[in-house]
């Protein structure tokens, strides 16, 4: 099982780790076709980037913590910060991943545990042109501790869990203000972060594209419970949210939200069908993953998306796959199947991917 799912989290890193270079072609949606998800974010679809409100926080021991909030598993909270309401987060407070916070007498957000390492240099190195995953070596650039989560609960807000991804730690405001106009500093900084100014009270964050339900769906990932995937994305290495179970799926249990990852799509830029990671690694495009349920549609959205990689059986004609129903009618049909030949399933690993917004 452990061999399985480290082969497939190859796969899913590689993939994301492609959207990311692909995000300045954009997306070909406009900016009124577009619905903002969360309202408290300002979009530039052009630059691929979403600028978010930052906050201040610190750990208990003094330590100063720049966190964004984007989603929060009570409705009115959510609705009050502009943010994504998330009933499955409720589901989340297994083992310890959601750790505990306390509202300081001025008003400060003081958490309990878990610090985040932003020095470490990201590598990733691929393997030869033939065959450029798996990669030879991958470094994530940001790495949790062993208490660290992007999930938190804060005593004044009752049983309410935020999901609140920690973009920078242990660094005084006037040392990101060199960033409010300049690229950030990823030894600083998440590797997701474009600028960052405490003086403003913002962030500026790299989105990636995908789909959900037909549309063009656009999201932040910012955690993943293994390394090599955190590698991959240029996102933070959390085990901790591997407390989580990624395989309820939608049962009332669950926590998370499937992302089907479609390994071998067609290729050729001017393919209709192009999409997955072959093509993403062979033409520099967005490889283009599907999710389910987005925020205001059901009560599904969750913004811990779990891994279900997809295959195209060979000599399958392919399809450019945009919605959870298309790929559950093409496996039904016996066209594509999961990671090691079987149902196309969960593979065991979560990644945060707040939802931002989604166009036509």
């Amino acid at each position: 099982m452990t061999r399985r799912i480290a082969f497939s989290n190859l796969y899913f890193g590689a993939l994301s780790s492609m959207v990311i270079a692909a995000l300045t072609l954009g997306s070909g949606a406009s900016l009124a076709q577009e619905s903002k998800l969360v309202r408290a974010a300002e979009i530039d679809i052009a630059a691929g980037t979403v600028t978010l409100p930052l906050q201040q926080g610190q750990m208990a021991g003094g330590e100063t913590v720049w966190y964004v909030l984007l989603d929060a598993s009570e409705r009115e909270t959510a609705d009050r910060l502009g943010i994504n309401f998330s009933d499955k987060l409720s589901n989340a407070a297994t083992g310890a991943a959601v750790r505990e916070a306390v509202m300081s007498p001025e008003g400060t957000v003081v958490f309990d545990v878990g610090a985040v390492d932003f020095a470490p240099v990201r590598m990733v190195a691929p393997g030869p042109a033939d065959a450029p995953f798996p990669p030879k070596h991958a470094q994530p650039g940001s790495v949790g501790d062993e208490d660290y989560t992007p999930l938190m609960r804060v005593d004044a807000n009752g049983g309410t869990i935020f999901n609140a991804p920690v973009l920078a730690f242990d660094i005084d405001a006037d040392a990101l203000n060199r960033f409010c106009e300049a690229d950030a500093d990823h030894s600083l900084t998440h590797d997701k972060v474009v600028r960052i100014c405490p003086r403003d009270g913002t962030v500026t964050m790299a989105l990636t594209d995908g789909f959900a339900g037909g549309e063009v769906l656009r999201y932040v990932s910012t955690e993943s419970n293994v390394a090599l995937v955190a590698a991959l994305e240029g996102a933070t290495h959390a085990p901790r949210l591997g407390d989580v179970p990624a395989d309820l799926s939608d049962s009332p249990w669950s926590a998370v939200e499937p992302i089907y990852v479609v390994i071998n799509g067609d290729t050729g830029a001017s393919a209709p069908a192009r999409q997955g990671l072959t093509s993403a690694l062979a033409d520099g495009l967005p490889p283009l993953n599907i999710t389910g349920d987005v925020p205001g549609l059901g009560r599904g959205y969750s913004p811990l998306w779990a891994s279900h990689p997809v295959v195209w059986n060979e000599g399958t004609k392919r399809q450019l796959l945009t919605s959870e129903t298309q790929v559950r009618s093409a496996a039904k049909r016996g066209t594509v199947h999961g990671f090691d030949g079987d149902d196309v399933r969960a593979d065991g690993i979560l990644v945060n991917c707040p939802v931002i917004s989604r166009g036509n």
